[in-house]
């Protein structure tokens, strides 16, 4: 197939590689030069301008959408007086699934079609694949299909059901067909909601073993602070990067996310070049409000979340507070760290 992809950031350019690696033919849009001149010098077509890349596709066209979610509706307004009927608009990004659900009835009316493709992989999708949860109408699915077979971690479309579903069969193979508008972009945004919770597991087990060397210490007694009930319980000098090693190997809570973990504490196990402000891009709030709006309890995605608005200093003043408080009701000095 001939797809026309807009945005060559992180994700979209190794998306870019790797359908043309799997025989599709590529034409490359982004507002950086650089990034366009990168892939045309390995076989993309090169647009300079989104008229262009529309130009450069055959009816009816598939152009994927692949920028910040706060652009989309932007881009979709350039692209829509190029486009002709028939034609197909995906949305590879991390956009509210309601978005999807009022775009899909806005390009209705002009007979284009709208797909959300929930993408996660990251920079190692270029190798390893795409895991892809995808929302449309079934006809534009199956015409796109080839072309998300080649982007999973399948590489390919599943060659006999034996039995199982269609749809487990191509989920197998790393990609799904969800359901209508809006279903990709809500599967996905409850995965990165998971994605938060797990980070943060092991963020917190983490920091706990770096701390086992508490006993050790010399800590001056006070009235202030709850002392250990045993300092000799507490005297382990731990080797914090070999932990996350030995845990990759055999261990039930290994994953993707250990991995990278592993490798950040095996470069710096103080991990000097971090702050520690951990940033939100939506998805987690989505999936917070999602859970809310239907009733279902989410206790470690909710934690989550909000463990990382405390990382960004939005506990500060509460912090502060509570010292007033307990120096106003019991005269508690607070403790300079």
């Amino acid at each position: 197939m001939r797809i026309g992809m807009v945005g060559l950031g992180r994700m979209g350019a190794n998306m870019v590689r790797r359908l043309m690696k799997g025989g599709h033919q590529c034409v490359a849009y982004d507002r950086s030069l650089e990034a366009v001149q990168a892939l045309a010098a390995q076989g993309a077509v090169a647009a300079n301008s989104l008229a262009e890349l529309v130009k450069a596709l055959t009816p009816p066209r598939a152009v994927w959408i692949m920028v910040p979610a706060a652009l989309v509706d932007s881009v979709i307004a350039e692209l829509r007086p190029l486009l002709a009927s028939g034609d197909i608009l995906i949305d590879g990004g991390n956009s509210h699934y309601q978005d999807d659900i009022r775009r899909a009835q806005e390009l209705r009316t002009a007979a284009l079609h709208y797909v959300d493709a929930g993408t996660s992989g990251g920079v190692l999708g270029l190798e390893q694949g795409y895991c892809l949860m995808i929302g449309a109408e079934p006809a534009v699915f199956n015409t796109l299909e080839p072309i998300f077979a080649t982007l999973s971690p399948g590489g390919r479309r599943p060659e006999s059901q034996g039995g199982k579903s269609a749809a487990r069969a191509m989920a197998e193979m790393g990609y799904l067909h969800c359901g209508p508008n809006g279903a990709g972009h809500f599967v996905k945004m409850v995965h990165n909601g998971i994605e938060y919770g797990v980070m943060a597991a092991y963020a917190e087990g983490l920091n706990l073993l770096r701390h086992a060397n508490a006993g050790s210490k010399r800590e001056e007694a006070d009235a202030e602070t709850a002392p250990l009930s045993d300092p000799r319980l507490f005297q382990y000098e731990l080797d914090m990067a070999a932990v996350a090693e030995v845990w990759r190997h055999g261990s039930i809570i290994s994953s993707r996310l250990l991995d990278l973990t592993a490798e950040a504490l095996a470069a710096d196990p103080a991990l000097g070049p971090f702050g520690g402000r951990v940033s939100d891009s939506g998805e987690g709030r989505w999936t917070v409000q999602a859970a809310v709006e239907v009733g279902v309890p989410a206790h470690v995605l909710s934690a989550a979340l909000f463990s990382r608005f405390e990382s960004r200093g939005r506990a500060e003043f509460a912090d502060k507070l509570l010292s007033a408080m307990r120096l106003g009701f019991g005269g508690h000095l607070e403790k300079k760290s």
